[in-house]
């Protein structure tokens, strides 16, 4: 199932290769607060559909929260520091030749900027704005296929959240899903490809570009 099966790879951005929960946590001062809050913003993302401009979510989260109005313009003003996990640094060479790209929840820019930090060169940054649709509703996933030219049989779609399984499943990508939590997928969900801790086992599942 590895190698020659896929031609490129379509990776989740802000969970399965960015630790976006951290910056947010710093933001809101403490673990429970700042977790909440980016629950909150995922709820809101999630369940958006069509695109709504991703600051005015995150500053809904905010209020929903209950943290100042401050706090989301600061996190807007700090999206430049969020930071790949550990092991995102190490792909670097064993990823050369594949296509690659990232189909995400959030703005145009703020896709860019997280995009920077991880040095991977994709050929595509499919925003919830470039798409005009958040995930899990399938336009999101059809428009980052599309900016690649690719069926979704040929790409592997890398999911750090438990709602991209399901999601990119139902457009027929197979899902490797870097399961950090441990989390449970929700009942009837079909099982991804691979169920990992991280990223370290992508490599061996591409194999060799073909």
């Amino acid at each position: 199932m590895a190698g020659p099966r896929f031609k490129a790879v379509l990776f989740d951005l802000l969970t399965a290769l960015v630790d976006s929960w951290s910056l947010w946590v710093d933001v809101a001062g403490d673990e429970e607060t700042g977790r909440s809050w980016r629950t909150a913003s995922l709820r809101l993302v999630t369940g958006c559909g069509d695109y709504r401009p991703y600051e005015d979510l995150v500053m809904e989260a905010t209020a929903e929260t209950g943290l100042p109005p401050e706090k989301g313009r600061e996190i807007l003003d700090r999206w430049g520091e969020l930071r790949p996990w550990p092991e995102v640094a190490g792909l670097l060479p064993t990823l050369t030749g594949w296509r690659m790209g990232v189909v995400t929840n959030c703005s145009q820019s703020c896709a860019e900027r997280a995009a920077a930090a991880t040095c991977l060169p994709f050929e595509a940054i499919v925003s919830a704005e470039r798409a005009g649709v958040y995930k899990t509703d399938p336009r999101a996933y059809r428009a980052g296929l599309a900016a690649l030219g690719l069926d979704a049989a040929d790409v592997l779609f890398v999911a750090g959240s438990p709602h991209d399984v399901p999601g990119a499943s139902a457009v027929g990508m197979a899902v490797y899903w870097s399961n950090r939590l441990g989390q449970p997928l929700a009942k009837g969900a079909p099982a991804p490809l691979v169920d990992a801790p991280d990223l370290r086992r992508l490599p061996s599942i591409l194999g060799k570009p073909g």
